[in-house]
Order: structure tokens, then C-alpha cells, then sequence
């Protein structure tokens, strides 16, 4: 028996030994297994809410670099809900931001959505916000009321704390206008300034763009696979889907993967 356990023993220290990446969690920019980040959602679907892809994205990569995260979102109705395969407004039907984004909690359902009115920056080391319409619309009155939109008051509380205790914020797409309305002296990447068409894809929100830089932000051209860095502000964005591609979605996924690198060196600092 003795004997049996010892080389079963050997046999697990074998395995740890070869599989560092799975079970240590050791990111490109080193190990943080303690790294704690709050990710704000505002539905689930690009046009009302969360864009599917870039939560999941951000998701996989803050767990391919050994963070542990908790997902948050107002409890509180959307402005619509869109027939995702019309691009128009369902009539009659009305959703919670908190529980549609729910559905981005594989297996934990509310013990892993809380809602945004209970996130507190000091129990976190950086938050994120992935981009979609319900930036827009649910996040901030942006779709309604344009330039002089404004924000959901826990999305303005919750970027202005983690901002003033030097934690590092993450942008993907839309989410960049939030973070230049209450911080409007910011750098950051929403891609291009203005549509460019190509075979590859286009641009078709540069309007946003010319929005944050006359709210005083400062915007830097950028391609989606890749991130922008406000040292000075620890302000970290990624173009994502203000890029229109049809299927080269893996340029997404490498420009939220840098942003979530960054967001993760930053917290470090």
C-alpha cells in the first residue's frame, strides 16, 4: 500500500511538472494567481448589450493569465431588445441588463453576476469594460442624447474610483466613450478616425471617435488586434468591433488579449 502511494505520489508531481501553463495559470507577462478584475457587462448581444465576443475574449484571456474575475451589471431594465437577426427593436419584450448578462456565467448564474451598484474598486486590482451597443444605450444615454450624453451613475462612480486609486481600467470598442466622459483628458484607441474600406473589413463608427476627442481625450490610430497603452492614467483600449469584419475575428481576440496583457502588467505597478 505504502508502495502504491508513493509512486502515485510521483506520478501527480509528474504531472504538475508538465503542465505548468494549466495548472499555475503563468500569463506572458508573468504569474499573478491573486490578480482580482471586475468586468462590466450591459446585456448580452452587440446590439443590446454586451457584444458576445468581446466578453467571452476578455474572459479567456484574463483566465489564460491567471486572474480571477467577477462579472458585473446593473439590475436594471435595457433601453430595448433587438432581433439580433432583423437589427431592429423586438416589440413588447423587456430584459434585465443583469440577468441577460447572466448568461456569460457559465454554471454560476448570480454567484458570479453581481450587481454594479455593489462593486466596490477597492476590492479589485483592475476592471474592464467589452464593448457593444448597451454601452450605448444601457451604460449611458449616448444613442439618445449624442455628444451631450451621459452616464449611468455607477458606470461614472465605479470608473472614477479605480481611476483615483491608481488601478488600471481596460476598453474594448464602444466602452472608450464612457471612460473619456469621466476622465475626458485620457488616451486611448477606438482604430481609425475615419472609414476606410477594405477587403478585410471597415469602419463604420468613426463618428464615436470625433465624440471622445472633442470631449478632450486624445485618440491614437490603431489596428483591432492591437491596444493602446495611458501609462500616465492606466488607461488601457483595444479597437475590437468598431472594426466590421465579416470573419477574421481572431484580430479581435488578439487586441482584447493585449489589452487584458496590459491591464494585468498595470495592476503589477
Amino acid at each position: 500500500m505504502l508502495g502504491t502511494r508513493a509512486l502515485l505520489s510521483k506520478q501527480t508531481l509528474a504531472v504538475f511538472s508538465r503542465q505548468p501553463a494549466c495548472f499555475v495559470h503563468q500569463g506572458d507577462y508573468g504569474n499573478w494567481g491573486n490578480t482580482n478584475v471586475a468586468v462590466v457587462f450591459s446585456g448580452c448581444g452587440w446590439w443590446d448589450g454586451t457584444d458576445v465576443h468581446e466578453g467571452v475574449y476578455t474572459m479567456y484571456h484574463l483566465s489564460r493569465n491567471g486572474a480571477r474575475f467577477q462579472i458585473f451589471a446593473p439590475n436594471q431594465q435595457q433601453m430595448n431588445v433587438m432581433d439580433h437577426t432583423k437589427k431592429q427593436p423586438a416589440s413588447g419584450e423587456n430584459r434585465n441588463m443583469m440577468i441577460e448578462s447572466a448568461r456569460f456565467s457559465h454554471g454560476q448564474g448570480k454567484m458570479q453576476m453581481q450587481d454594479l451598484s455593489s462593486l466596490d474598486a477597492s476590492s479589485f486590482d483592475a476592471i474592464i469594460f467589452p464593448g457593444g451597443y448597451g454601452i450605448t444605450k444601457n451604460l449611458s444615454s449616448f444613442m439618445k442624447d449624442g455628444k451631450d450624453f451621459k452616464l449611468h451613475n455607477d458606470v461614472e462612480r465605479v470608473l472614477k474610483d479605480f481611476h483615483r486609486s491608481r488601478k488600471p481600467i481596460g476598453l474594448a470598442s464602444m466602452a472608450s466613450v464612457l471612460a473619456c466622459r469621466a476622465l475626458p483628458s485620457i488616451e486611448v484607441t477606438m482604430g481609425y478616425e475615419r472609414d476606410e474600406n477594405t477587403r478585410w473589413g471597415n469602419w463604420p463608427n468613426t463618428n464615436m471617435v470625433q465624440t471622445v476627442k472633442a470631449m478632450g481625450a486624445r485618440h491614437n490610430v490603431r489596428e483591432p488586434y492591437e491596444a493602446y497603452v495611458d501609462e500616465k492614467n492606466k488607461v488601457v483600449s483595444t479597437p475590437s468591433f468598431m472594426w466590421e469584419t465579416e470573419y477574421h475575428y481572431h484580430y479581435i481576440f488578439d487586441g482584447i488579449g493585449n489589452m487584458v496583457k496590459h491591464v494585468m502588467r498595470l495592476s503589477t505597478k
